[in-house]
């Protein structure tokens, strides 16, 4: 049974915890770094020059978070095409949209074997998928910081440099940019805004309940909805 999950996380709000605990039980990858290596090997550029692009990846978050400070007013109906000086292997030049574009059909055709994938706007990308269970895991800002706080202590000091959340110790400052940023992504490629309650079959507050927990909702939810 080709389990799917996308899970949309905030800040804090433990996607990274949940993702990959949640794709143990159901036997499926965790699909995270896997993606922008894909998308660097379709494309035929480096795969540095995807991350700067991966709302996910550390360097891309800075990208975010610039698009977002340019675009304080984002409206749902605006996308560009800004050119950010990469090439292809054939020494083509590459838009913001074409990255964007071969992400989402990386994650069509990932999702094909199954799956949890935590961001890159999946519960939009899949969002016709006949069986993939869309979540999205949030909570109060205070809240989403304490609980960032205590993933950032237990990291181990070489797992920190692999995402957004763990590099230094959270502030609320990078809280709210991080909220900012993924969502001005979200809302400048797929014309919606990815705290949409429609988007997604649950929305579960990840700070007022514990990761195991969490795990197991969506776990029990994903094989109904797989009808396993």
């Amino acid at each position: 049974m080709a389990y799917v999950v996308t899970i949309s996380a905030t800040y804090g709000a433990a996607g990274s915890v949940i993702g990959p605990a949640l794709a143990e039980r159901l036997g499926v990858t965790f699909l995270d770094r896997a993606i922008p290596a894909t998308v660097a090997r379709e494309i035929g550029c480096s795969l540095q020059e995807v991350l700067e692009h991966d709302d996910r990846a550390p360097t891309g978050f800075g990208r975010l978070l610039a698009s977002a400070a340019r675009l304080p007013t984002v409206t749902l109906g605006s996308v560009d095409a800004t050119f950010v000086g990469a090439t292809d292997a054939e020494g083509r030049l590459l838009y913001d949209q074409e990255f964007v574009d071969h992400t989402d059909r990386v994650l069509r055709r990932l999702s094909e074997q199954g799956g949890v994938i935590l961001g890159r706007a999946a519960a939009v990308v899949l969002a016709d998928h006949h069986n993939a269970l869309h979540v999205r895991l949030d909570g109060p800002k205070e809240r989403r910081l304490q609980q960032a706080l205590r993933i950032h202590e237990s990291a181990p000091e070489e797992s920190r440099a692999g995402g957004t959340e763990g590099r230094d110790a959270p502030s609320m400052r990078e809280l709210e940019d991080n909220d900012r940023a993924r969502a001005a992504y979200v809302r400048r490629f797929y014309r919606t805004d990815p705290s949409r309650p429609q988007l997604y079959h649950l929305v579960l507050d990840s700070t007022a309940l514990p990761f195991s927990s969490c795990v197991s909702v969506v776990e029990r939810l994903a094989r109904d909805r797989a009808g396993g």
